[in-house]
């Protein structure tokens, strides 16, 4: 199983504006030279929520360019992008050129956006977002695997469009994978028709996602897809040592304790069949609490790690 890191790209309250960028191109290097096997960043523009000030975030796309090009061996994945925020013709040439600038290493992960406010302040509908979604990846996907699509749609169109220069990649390896965020019949069918691989977010130990897996594996039953052709990621939320835990929050939401206790929760997702775990430090946006999740996160890694290598 692949453990993967999401660099918190947020606002940071200690500096009233995110990380700068440099700070977090270490953490990614820190989490490339810790022995994760990706790194990750999401995609928002601007977070108003109810009794919270605005916040500010750094735009997913350029902060990926540049990790593609800092970074040597990790994989690099959007969780996600929002597909109505780019034209996905041009999402799918944006998706090559950056993974030819990282050497093969991307993972395009993709979902159809749901925080209204960022929506309605940079000018994007927000109505029909699945529907749009699905247009979406009826342009993305062939463009990625065939290069070249002919797609007229009521949301978004296509013609005669072509990739040139197609993508490097090539062999067992020739096409960048797509991963899908869903939950809801909807978008989960949409998932097993276009995805490479399936993510739902964010859970703490194994037994959070359950009800998640059972309707992924539903959908797979009714499209009539081998699960096993689709890899499962999940967005792990992990506390930092001493963190403690909100006595409101749903405890099974986080993976907590000693670097022993949480190796223990990575194999844990290792039996359920997980393809690839994202860990996430949610319970604080500053950089300083990532870093902190990072190196304790490294120490189970090891752990994790040790009965593969002795064996």
């Amino acid at each position: 199983m692949k453990i993967g890191f999401v660099v918190p790209m947020g606002e940071d309250p200690a500096l009233g504006q995110p990380a700068p960028y440099r700070r977090l191109r270490d953490l990614a290097l820190r989490a490339e030279g810790a022995g994760f096997d990706s790194v990750w960043v999401y995609d928002h523009l601007l977070y108003r929520f109810p009794d919270h000030p605005p916040a500010g975030i750094w735009e997913c796309w350029s902060v990926l360019t540049g990790l593609a090009e800092a970074t040597e061996r990790v994989e690099l994945g959007t969780i996600v992008l929002a597909a109505p925020w780019r034209n996905p013709a041009l999402l799918a040439k944006m998706a090559i050129t950056v993974d030819e600038i990282s050497g093969g290493r991307l993972i395009l992960g993709l979902g159809a956006g749901w925080h209204q406010p960022e929506f309605d302040a940079f000018g994007y509908p927000f109505d029909h977002r699945v529907g749009r979604f699905e247009e979406a990846m009826q342009v993305i996907g062939p463009l990625l695997r065939e290069g070249k699509v002919d797609f007229h749609g009521k949301y978004v169109s296509a013609p005669d469009c072509e990739m040139r220069p197609p993508s490097s990649r090539s062999g067992a390896r020739a096409s960048i994978p797509i991963l899908i965020a869903s939950r809801g019949p909807r978008m989960l069918r949409l998932t097993v028709e276009h995805a490479d691989l399936w993510n739902t977010a964010w859970f703490g130990p194994v037994e959070a996602s359950a009800a998640s897996r059972a309707e992924f594996d539903a959908a797979c039953a009714v499209a009539g897809r081998d699960p096993a052709t689709l890899g499962v990621t999940v967005g792990v939320n992990v506390a930092a040592p001493g963190d403690q835990p909100d006595p409101d929050a749903n405890p099974g939401r986080v993976l907590a304790g000693t670097p022993e206790e949480i190796a223990a929760g990575l194999r844990a997702y290792a039996d359920a069949g997980v393809a690839h775990v994202i860990c996430g430090a949610l319970s604080d946006p500053s950089r300083d609490y990532a870093a902190s999740v990072l190196d304790h996160l490294a120490e189970a890694i090891a752990l994790y790690q040790a009965p593969a290598k002795a064996t």
